[in-house]
């Protein structure tokens, strides 16, 4: 069998490596709230959805599926949900306060996850990783 083409090894090694801590930081600091909720949440934090519907697009999701996810979420007392004045057929999703906190206290949880991994390694190592964080933004955003 011929060798990879080393770009395309290093990709799929890049791309492997990412989908790992991914899952990792999500999935072993999700105590309080699913992956998929926080990420609902988050979006909502940042302001780019206010609608189901919206949230539904970006997470890529079925309508009926982020539908059943709002609706565990405003039970929870996380997302309240309003009526849209400009539109009545619409509701318009925010956090509630315990909302915001949920946010606030998973991105610190799974900071925190982070910095714990960080911690053994040396200055050199870490000096690499700040150097392939910032190429990776540069991927991301090409």
């Amino acid at each position: 069998m011929p060798d990879r083409d080393p770009l395309l090894s290093l990709a799929s090694d890049v791309r492997i490596a990412c989908q790992h801590v991914s899952r990792r930081v999500r999935f072993d600091n999700c105590h309080e709230i699913p992956p998929h909720h926080f990420s609902v949440l988050a979006k909502l934090a940042m302001g780019v959805a206010d609608t189901a519907g919206e949230l539904a697009r970006i997470e890529e999701v079925s309508a009926p599926s982020m539908t059943r996810t709002v609706n565990n979420l405003v039970e929870a007392g996380l997302v309240a949900r309003t009526p849209d004045p400009e539109d009545g057929r619409r509701h318009l999703l925010s956090l509630t306060p315990e909302g915001e906190s949920m946010v606030q206290r998973t991105r610190a949880s799974r900071d925190d996850w982070m910095v714990r991994r960080l911690q053994g390694l040396s200055a050199d190592e870490i000096g690499t990783l700040r150097a392939a964080t910032d190429i990776l933004h540069k991927v991301i955003h090409q």
